[in-house]
């Protein structure tokens, strides 16, 4: 039997995080243990629960999710990933969610297999790379950010610069493969490598990266 993802519910909204309970709890696979109604009370509760899959809303009192999630993922020792939920789809929200290192980006009406979904993709390690994720990414990110950006890149080898080019396209590790004429492990591998050399924590990140670096331009 595998361990029940563990999953932290952070909304103001009280009707919220029971609609949410009621949903996860529905499922074998998912454990809901705990609930915040705001972005200080959420930082609390994952030092008190440790959660894989943190459910975090945007717009909260005391501190809001945006700057929760900046603080949770600021610290290298967190595992846990961050799943931001909104009512709203506003592009600035989402890149700079992501910047923080959310793993991905949901509206609050998107349907419940969405939701169950999206905590499932997070939750194994990959990132919720939607199209409007990417979207978003290549719009605020298309100006190369001055400095240390280019220095990181050079710690990659030529292979794993192509590998990262073709991530921040939107490529899986079969197109990745068939593009570059690799095995799917292979890819795999060097995926990894881009990951740990730059310290990022998943292809999100690494597509944030590819375009603050200014190895992709948005529209080229």
């Amino acid at each position: 039997m595998t361990t029940p993802v563990r999953v932290l519910l952070a909304d103001d909204q009280a009707m919220v995080r029971a609609g949410f309970r009621m949903i996860l709890e529905a499922e074998d696979d998912l454990e809901v243990v705990g609930e915040a109604e705001n972005g200080q009370a959420a930082l609390d509760a994952v030092r008190r629960t440790r959660p894989d899959v943190v459910l975090m809303d945007v717009q909260m009192p005391v501190l809001d999710g945006l700057e929760a999630t900046r603080r949770l993922l600021a610290d290298s020792a967190s595992r846990c990933r961050v799943l931001i939920l909104t009512t709203f789809e506003r592009d600035e929200y989402i890149f700079e969610a992501l910047r923080a290192g959310a793993s991905g980006f949901l509206l609050k009406n998107a349907p419940p297999e969405d939701l169950l979904q999206a905590i499932r993709v997070v939750a194994s390690g990959h990132a919720l790379l939607a199209p409007v994720t990417a979207r978003v990414i290549a719009a605020f990110a298309s100006v190369p950010t001055p400095g240390g950006r280019a220095q990181e890149l050079a710690r990659l080898t030529g292979r794993e610069t192509d590998v990262l080019r073709l991530v921040a396209r939107g490529f899986s590790n079969a197109e990745i493969a068939g593009a570059l004429y690799l095995g799917e492990a292979t890819v795999k591998t060097h995926v990894s490598n881009v990951l740990m050399k730059l310290a990022l924590r998943d292809r999100v990140q690494a597509v944030v990266f590819a375009y603050e670096s200014g190895l992709v331009q948005a529209g080229a």
